[in-house]
């Protein structure tokens, strides 16, 4: 049986582990690019007409003429390329890229991104990305049999793209940092709060942190220091982080993840599977002898039921190590995990969220 424990980490956490900075945020991009010199495994042109118009605006571009007849190369793929665009990034500073196939093709491996523009949600061009493709997956054909391990029609360029245009974001220009839960809790920002007003009322004399909501938490720069360097400060500052009871139930892997505040009242548990076997075995039944009767078939059913490792068990939860204990004890697979649980939930017994994904 596997069952995952969300157990709190030892000590508190910092700040920078449980928020983040609304002025670094990330951007995305994205571009549509042709990958080259595949051997075979590129689009089928006729399947994948918008190839072949890319391969031909290609080459008018590089001053070739193309007009007349169809390209029947199979080594070219017509490709989607992201990137995530980092905060405070430089011009001529490089970025990974994702590609990903757009049509047809069966693998890119081998292959070279062709100088690719990638666009913000702006329509502005922020990168350029080329460079060979690193594909971790391989499909291997024969007549009678393929085999496809991982996803050779995705890979990455490490490195692939270089930053063209920068983000105009004047950081050391902010008067009030704006911190964001990476999970929303009201008692988790307010301790965000204090922890920084009690670093601030010793540091300079003031309490310069206020919550706004279970999500965002304001602090005020001092005027004698740079952003920089005040965030530098107190993103270090423990913080004991609190989160609601939850047990997430992931039903397709048979995942449970119990969070640490999660409590079960008593309750008496029945769990087992019942097992009715019905097994026909017809009969030869023969008359008696100089009786003139006739040889018979007589149906004949044998019915057995069986509960193996059918049980009663009281379940009380006053605390994880309790819950997961008692869980284990009832020896059941994941599934039947699942099935407690929601039948916990459905008695009013669970004190908590049942998520189910």
């Amino acid at each position: 049986m596997a069952l995952v424990s969300a157990l709190p980490a030892a000590g508190a956490s910092r700040i920078k582990d449980v928020a983040m900075l609304q002025a670094a945020r990330d951007n995305q991009l994205v571009g549509y690019g042709l990958v080259i010199g595949l051997q075979g495994s590129g689009d089928s042109l006729r399947n994948a007409p918008f190839t072949e118009q890319s391969i031909r605006a290609m080459l008018q571009n590089l001053g070739i003429a193309s007009e007349g007849g169809r390209a029947r190369a199979k080594n070219v793929a017509a490709v989607i390329v992201t990137a995530n665009l980092p905060p405070f990034v430089q011009s001529g500073a490089r970025i990974d890229v994702s590609v990903s196939s757009l049509g047809d093709a069966t693998s890119l491996s081998g292959g070279t991104l062709v100088m690719t523009p990638l666009r913000a949600a702006d329509g502005e061009i922020y990168a350029v990305a080329q460079g060979p493709v690193v594909v971790s997956g391989f499909s291997a054909e024969g007549e009678a049999e393929t085999l496809t391990r991982g996803v050779p029609t995705a890979g990455r360029v490490p490195n692939g793209a270089i930053i063209e245009r920068q983000l105009q974001v004047s950081f050391g220009a902010i008067d009030t940092l704006t911190l964001q839960l990476r999970n929303p809790d009201f008692s988790t920002a307010v301790r965000v709060a204090d922890a920084i007003n009690d670093y601030t009322g010793r540091r300079f004399g003031k309490r310069l942190a206020a919550e706004q909501d279970s999500r965002t938490v304001t602090v005020r720069r001092p005027h004698d220091i740079s952003t920089a360097r005040f965030y530098a400060e107190i993103e270090n500052l423990p913080v004991q982080p609190d989160a609601p009871a939850r047990v997430v139930v992931d039903e397709r892997t048979g995942t449970v993840v119990i969070g640490h505040d999660v409590r079960i009242s008593r309750v008496a548990i029945s769990h087992g599977a019942l097992t009715v076997r019905i097994t026909e075995m017809p009969r030869v039944v023969q008359p008696e002898p100089f009786s003139r009767g006739e040889t018979e078939v007589e149906p004949y059913t044998a019915i057995e039921a069986e509960q193996p490792d059918a049980r009663v068990a009281v379940l009380d939860g006053p605390d994880l190590q309790t819950l997961v204990s008692g869980l284990n004890r009832l020896g059941v697979k994941p599934d039947g995990i699942i099935a407690i649980l929601q039948g916990i939930k459905s008695a009013g017994a669970l004190q908590g969220e049942l998520v189910l994904q």
